[in-house]
């Protein structure tokens, strides 16, 4: 059976079908001992040897599907250039290596999937699937009727128009709670929103994805997510 070479590294758990695709690109990735450069390659994954950094590729592990509450300070990768906290270091190595779904930035918390299953993460990062967010967020000032509706419509940002929101006011005042519930996931775009209409974020905290909560979680705290959960989520997104 033939398959993309980024989709079988993706599925092997050994990267995010994205950073399968940087590594390509980077030349790290051969097949049957050749160089591999070309995006969109495909390989026999029965017959051809897969190699990153001249490290065979190993059978696929045993599926992991982590739920983590992530601390404000901690950035949503696997490592930093400049050795700042990043939420692998909240796990046991024992896990082996998972990646996050979806973004959160640095100075947000909450809510946040990592795993070892490649297609299952890039399915529920994809535009395509729609799955919903559900951010509490305090912001500058006190938003109106109007600015409510403005959220809820789409906020053009750098050309592009965001996807319908739900957008709610739930503690008035000079610093007032939001609560906004998103199908997308562009980098910052609640921050962004909020700027636009003149409310800046002053605290963000994703509650809900893909219909899953903390559960009493702490910040910093983790479990794994159980076979009904996961079941859950592949059926979201299509995925048997």
């Amino acid at each position: 059976m033939t398959v993309r070479l980024n989709k079988f590294l993706s599925l092997a758990g050994v990267a995010s079908r994205r950073e399968a695709d940087r590594w390509i690109v980077q030349g790290r990735v051969s097949v049957n001992n050749k160089t591999v450069d070309e995006l969109g390659f495909k390989i026999d994954e029965e017959r051809d040897v897969v190699q990153v950094d001249g490290r065979k590729v190993q059978v696929k592990p045993t599926p992991v599907y982590i739920l983590l509450n992530k601390p404000a300070g901690y950035l949503v990768t696997l490592k930093d250039p400049f050795r700042r906290p990043v939420v692998r270091s909240l796990l046991p190595a024992s896990l082996g290596r998972v990646f996050p779904v979806g973004r959160l930035d640095l100075e947000s918390e909450g809510l946040l999937v990592l795993t070892n299953d490649g297609e299952l993460a890039h399915r529920l990062s994809h535009p395509r699937f729609g799955v919903k967010k559900v951010y509490l967020v305090k912001v500058k000032g006190e938003p109106n009727k109007e600015v409510l509706s403005r959220l809820e419509r789409g906020i053009y940002l750098e050309g592009r128009k965001t996807a319908p929101a739900k957008a709610a006011l739930l503690a008035p005042g000079q610093k007032s709670w939001l609560r906004l519930e998103l199908q997308e996931g562009r980098k910052r775009e609640v921050r962004e929103m909020c700027a636009a209409v003149g409310h800046p974020v002053q605290e963000l905290r994703r509650v809900e994805y893909a219909g899953m909560v903390l559960k009493g979680l702490k910040p910093g705290q983790w479990r794994h997510l159980g076979p009904p959960e996961v079941r859950r989520l592949k059926a979201l997104v299509d995925l048997s």
